[in-house]
């Protein structure tokens, strides 16, 4: 999907003098990245501190400054695409004025895709946003976009290994990259959650956890299996994202420099962010894990250098179809201050402006975005909002506060209840009914943006997809993983969620409605209920976790009728509710739902329930 736009000078110039680049037109599709190649003319130290580039970019009801990046030696690449059909122009840019990066200009001109091909990958159809009432995503062609993502943090090393030929390869020891998106394509997903580096983290035989001598944490990392050393989180290449030596002292050869970037390691992150928008892929890319924030704010000019470090991700990737992240903050411990995060990410706002395609910002958050950082007014980088990391159903209240602020953004759990955790082995029927109460209890909770999938539990041994682990580390690496029933019954969700085409859009989480919804302990993952209904009534989408009494819904018009459906979260199949599957509201606007399928008064499985109002 990527295309190079080449600027030419005019020969025969006399030493020093160099034209404005000659426009070289190419025709390309809306939503297509177009790559601008400069070649510095001047000598810098360090050309990813010392120098910005940019193009001023204008098209049909488009006119804004798109910068770029440094990508080693003389070259700097700025990465754009045409967000509407018709004729577009860039001229460039520089600080300090370099005649190779500024005064360029081109131009090109970008075609719609016809629906035939946004068939073969859906990224054709836009950059991801807000649906029109705000609380779900939608396509920019404004197709809905229920999110349903993986998190593969690691997706940028050798742990995703990337295989050079085109073979396929089933799930298994040699499957690689490619194999598994594939996979996970063919169940329904359309995101892959990814953290762009681990900067720190060196396998040097050092322990897992390490401490300067004034306090400052440097690494708190995953241990190896059977190991007291840190993982290594290199390329396929050996590549780190920064280069060593480092700046802490005593830490030289295990904390890099964190002003001197590495763009051999983005460029094997870059294969893989294109490949997965070929095959209609949604990266959602976070720029760095919280354990970083210590050293860096210790050792280096903060909050400007961890802004340009987000600058440098975001610039890098804003003319793909992604999502994006300043930080992946799972936990505040070995951290610093939220406040100094929401600082860093609001500088790149206000430095360099929003991503220019309008790519959304979120962040994984604890227990989310909303309560770490505040709404839109205070953090002024982000576009949608988070939960994570906390596992029973008592954090999924978090989702509807969010739905109620003002303005509205989407909302997703993103990091949810993960195969394995708590009391559940993982890959084990008892982890898929806990990850199917995220599922649907975080949507039915005002979480309309989707839901992402975790998978492996904290124990050495036992981690799996979100730690990108290998045979030799774990008894369960990445392969064995996908292949656990919770990460099948994902797809079921979207089937549920979605067969009333965007109506989902509208639903408002209503608890409430349901008589009891909470019969089951707060801090657990069973007996408690969810409801979401759309303003008029006319749907209203329930589920009821293992342990459920039977219960009656409330809120309807005297008389209306409503046709009822069961929901099998672990088949997605459908079945009638009650006799004949169609109620009708009571005088007090009230319907006693049907037994759960099976029979008996209490769920012995977990259900979801479909009403639709009927003329």
């Amino acid at each position: 999907m990527k295309r190079k736009v080449a600027t030419s000078m005019r020969a025969a110039l006399p030493a020093g003098l160099v034209s404005a680049a000659v426009a070289v037109a190419e025709n390309c599709h809306v939503w297509e990245k177009v790559e601008i190649v400069l070649t510095a003319s001047g000598e810098y130290a360090n050309p990813y501190t010392d120098v910005q580039c940019w193009v001023d970019l204008r098209g049909p009801g488009f006119e804004k400054r798109c910068y770029g990046f440094w990508d080693g030696a003389k070259t700097f690449r700025v990465r754009v695409l045409a967000p509407a059909p018709g004729a577009w122009a860039w001229r460039s840019g520089s600080r300090p004025s370099d005649p190779g990066l500024a005064g360029r200009e081109g131009r090109f001109e970008a075609v719609a895709w016809t629906e035939e091909e946004k068939a073969v990958s859906d990224c054709r159809r836009g950059m991801v946003r807000a649906s029109d009432n705000g609380h779900a995503f939608a396509w920019a062609d404004g197709t809905p976009f229920f999110l349903l993502g993986d998190t593969w943090w690691s997706t940028p090393t050798f742990r995703f290994p990337w295989r050079d030929d085109d073979r396929c390869r089933p799930p298994g020891p040699q499957a690689g990259f490619q194999d598994h998106v594939a996979f996970r394509q063919a169940q329904g997903y359309n995101c892959i959650a990814m953290i762009a580096g681990f900067p720190h983290w060196h396998n040097d035989g050092r322990a897992a956890h390490l401490q300067a001598p004034d306090g400052t944490v440097i690494r708190a990392a995953w241990p190896q299996a059977g190991t007291d050393s840190a993982e290594s989180m290199t390329d396929e290449l050996g590549n780190r994202p920064f280069l060593f030596p480092g700046r802490v002292p005593g830490f030289e050869a295990v904390v890099p420099d964190l002003e001197r970037i590495n763009p051999d390691y983005f460029r094997s992150l870059d294969r893989k962010v294109d490949h997965l928008n070929s095959q209609g892929m949604v990266p959602f890319i976070e720029v760095a894990r919280r354990d970083i924030g210590q050293v860096w704010r210790k050792h280096y000019p903060w909050p400007e250098s961890y802004t340009r470090y987000i600058q440098y991700v975001w610039s890098r990737y804003q003319a793909n179809i992604c999502l994006f992240s300043p930080i992946h903050f799972d936990t505040p411990a070995k951290s610093i201050p939220v406040d100094e995060w929401n600082r860093a990410a609001n500088g790149v706002v206000d430095r360099y402006g929003p991503p220019p395609f309008g790519t959304p910002c979120g962040t994984n958050a604890n227990p989310s975005s909303l309560v770490n950082w505040g709404h839109t007014d205070k953090a002024r980088w982000l576009t949608f909002h988070q939960i994570g990391n906390r596992r029973t159903h008592d954090c999924y209240a978090h989702l509807t506060r969010i739905f109620r602020t003002d303005p509205p953004v989407p909302a997703i759990n993103g990091e949810p209840y993960y195969d394995g955790m708590e009391d559940a082995s993982p890959g084990s029927d008892l982890a898929a009914l806990y990850c199917r109460s995220a599922m649907y209890g975080s949507v039915l909770s005002g979480g309309l943006g989707g839901h992402i999938y975790g998978a492996g539990g904290w124990r050495v041994g036992e981690r799996a997809l979100w730690s990108g682990e290998v045979e030799s580390a774990s008894r369960f690496p990445v392969w064995k993983a996908l292949r656990w029933p919770s990460g099948e019954q994902m797809r079921h969700l979207k089937a549920f969620v979605l067969s009333e085409g965007a109506r989902y859009q509208e639903l408002i989480p209503a608890d409430d409605l349901l008589t009891p919804n909470r019969s089951g302990k707060p801090d657990g993952l069973a007996g408690w209920a969810y409801c979401a209904a759309t303003g008029d009534r006319a749907l209203v989408l329930a589920y009821f976790e293992k342990g459920c009494p039977a219960a009656a819904i409330r809120g309807f018009r005297p008389g209306c009728s409503y046709r009822m459906q069961w929901f099998d979260p672990r088949t997605g199949t459908w079945l009638a509710a009650g006799e004949g599957g169609v109620s009708e509201a009571d005088a007090q606007g009230c319907i006693g739902l049907p037994s759960f399928p099976g029979g008996g008064t209490l769920s012995s499985e977990d259900w979801a329930l479909k009403l639709t109002a009927q003329p």
